[in-house]
């Protein structure tokens, strides 16, 4: 599950054979996966090897204290000799120590003081102990550095760059954190003909440069931050008196752009929904740059969904925006050329529902509103305003995507239906149904508290717009999220998708093909190729690349899926190429990386052409 980005709180402040190419002789041999370093206040960074049992630190002056404390895991080390990794060279953090002001020690101490014992992270949803082992754990940026292709060979058709956006906490929590509040890195591979070099930076928002440049925590984390009243009015406090003494400013940014990445208007966004977007760039070396927080020109104001839609045919972007206030969904549209069209306020939502992501066809844009809400009582009670209601009947909500207001918004009850992420829909009917394919969680009472209950199911669902009729039949009951398709199929009916299977999720265990053109009346599961990682290899959400995505006459699976790949037994990562058509999603292509990618959340393939546009 990625994250569901801090919305509602930051506007409250304002069956295949194992892959050779991921087994080895030495994986056999399991060995400890040590924390990576994380920065604490004003310690000095760390240098992290590429061997995950071994990490080098730069020399702290007499009078520092110690360097870092190490998180534990929850693995217990093999006897084993863990296998060796070549080193590769890298650059020595360039951030100067930061000695701290008298206002920084004192709120530290406050803030240290909260959680030790106000709210310590007792459970395990917000414990970093649990959250910041093996492969979650932090690694520091990397400079463009080449990468080895020790499998087959890379497409032509991969010449350009693939993005994976995910949380990678800049310094140690000082108590409770929950894998959505960690800050955005986005870990990057160019490839230029058969040749690859992987880089990774953290996206320079306004949170991450302010922590910075101050050596420590300042803003509270937003899931894992509020959870009772008497914890939350502690941070609400504290914060409050640190934007007093000028530590930070709201108005310039406060939350995280952590989630995914977004092309449109001529720009490559970095998107996370507590804030507003950042523009980024990646160089002709392959480095990547934060360009800053961009608003269009004043029209946007807070922040915007980490799922806009764009349609491939007109070039136009959808998305929206939600939150705790009324009216608690707006809708808007932007341009081909950037220029965002005015809000559609939609009044009819009655309260505030957790709205991750949405769909668009050919004329409509259809929006969930699920059992997991807002609601204040479960703060008074000692829990996260953010919750699951089981009393609340889903609905779906569809408009023309083309609306001047909201009087053509029609609800439709669907109950038991709760998605998070949509995989796509397309008009029937001559436009009178629409129908949405997404996976459908079983377990939405665990969403936030137990990420590792979690099942999805995916599934078709059918509206009949005149009569309101309703029609669903599952896809595959498989644990399935993170689903992808052609992007060329984005709003139009598509029969492939490309999904992750959770092991749990954010965990991947493998990837499956479904053939979501079943009909209703065929009860078989319609998975039509898979594959999995093999024993401790783990990936991310995968992305299809078309082999010729200007050729409208070429199969809709003609192409490969792209996915980082982590063997937990070498502590070794990889970027694996698989080809999309074949029964068993072959590997084609594998790249060893120098620096491990932890998982993340979600990713973006943007094609030679287009990066020389931006």
């Amino acid at each position: 599950m990625d994250a569901f980005s801090s919305s509602f709180l930051s506007r409250l402040s304002q069956n295949p054979k194992l892959s050779t190419s991921l087994i080895t002789p030495s994986s056999l041999n399991i060995a400890l996966l040590h924390v990576s370093a994380v920065r604490i206040e004003d310690r000095p960074q760390a240098t992290i090897n590429a061997n995950p049992t071994t990490t080098t630190t730069t020399t702290a002056p007499p009078s520092s204290k110690p360097l870092r404390k190490e998180i534990p895991t929850k693995y217990t080390p093999a006897k084993s000799t863990p296998p060796k990794t070549q080193s590769p060279q890298r650059q020595k953090p360039s951030r100067k120590l930061v000695e701290p002001s008298l206002p920084t020690v004192f709120f530290n101490a406050v803030d240290d003081f909260i959680n030790t014992f106000i709210d310590p992270p007792t459970r395990r949803s917000v414990d970093p102990k649990y959250f910041l082992s093996n492969n979650f754990a932090p690694v520091d940026e990397l400079p463009p550095t080449e990468c080895e292709v020790v499998e087959g060979s890379l497409p032509p058709c991969l010449d350009g760059a693939y993005f994976r956006n995910g949380p990678n906490p800049q310094f140690l929590p000082r108590g409770p954190y929950h894998l959505f509040d960690g800050d955005g890195m986005i870990h990057s591979i160019k490839i230029s003909q058969g040749r690859a070099t992987l880089c990774s930076r953290y996206v320079k928002t306004y949170k991450y440069m302010i922590e910075r440049d101050l050596g420590s925590t300042v803003m509270p984390n937003v899931f894992s931050g509020f959870n009772g009243l008497t914890p939350s009015a502690a941070r609400v406090a504290l914060a409050a008196a640190r934007m007093l003494t000028g530590q930070f400013n709201l108005a310039k940014g406060f939350g995280l752009a952590n989630t995914s990445l977004a092309l449109f208007g001529g720009k490559l966004f970095a998107l996370g929904e507590s804030d507003l977007p950042y523009t980024v760039k990646l160089t002709q070396n392959g480095d990547l740059l934060t360009i800053g927080r961009h608003d269009f020109d004043g029209k946007l104001i807070v922040s915007m969904t980490a799922h806009p839609k764009i349609d491939p045919e007109t070039g136009e972007a959808f998305a929206f925006r939600y939150g705790p206030m009324p009216p608690f969904l707006n809708f808007f549209r932007i341009k081909p050329d950037g220029t965002k069209e005015p809000d559609i306020p939609i009044f009819s939502m009655t309260r505030p529902s957790f709205l991750h992501d949405f769909a668009i066809t050919k004329k409509y844009a259809i929006f969930p509103e699920i059992q997991i809400g807002m609601n204040p009582l479960f703060m008074i009670a000692g829990g996260s305003p953010v919750a699951s209601d089981p009393g609340k009947v889903p609905r779906l909500g569809v408009i023309p995507r083309y609306a001047m207001d909201e009087a053509e918004m029609k609800w439709f009850d669907v109950p038991g239906l709760n998605f998070i992420h949509a995989i796509n829909a397309w008009d029937e009917d001559d436009g009178d149904s629409v129908v949405v394919v997404a996976p459908n969680i079983l377990s939405v009472e665990h969403t936030l508290e137990r990420m590792d209950l979690i099942h999805a199911s995916v599934e078709k669902i059918k509206i009949d717009l005149k009569t309101g009729m309703v029609w669903r039949h599952p896809i595959s009951t498989r644990n399935l999220d993170f689903a992808v398709i052609n992007p060329a199929y984005v709003g139009k009916k598509n029969k492939y998708v490309y999904a992750a299977v959770g092991d749990p999720m954010p965990k991947v265990s493998g990837l499956v093909k479904l053939d979501v053109s079943v009909s209703e009346g065929d009860r078989r599961d319609c998975i039509v190729a898979s594959r999995l990682y093999g024993p401790g290899c783990l990936g991310g959400e995968p992305f299809f690349v078309a082999k010729e995505p200007n050729n409208p006459n070429t199969d809709e699976d003609d192409g490969f899926v792209v996915s980082y790949v982590h063997d937990e037994n070498t502590g070794e990562s990889r970027f694996l190429v698989m080809d999309a058509k074949s029964p068993n999603l072959e590997i084609v292509a594998a790249v060893k990386l120098p620096q491990r990618v932890p998982y993340g959340f979600h990713g973006l393939f943007v094609s030679e052409n287009d990066l020389n546009k931006l």
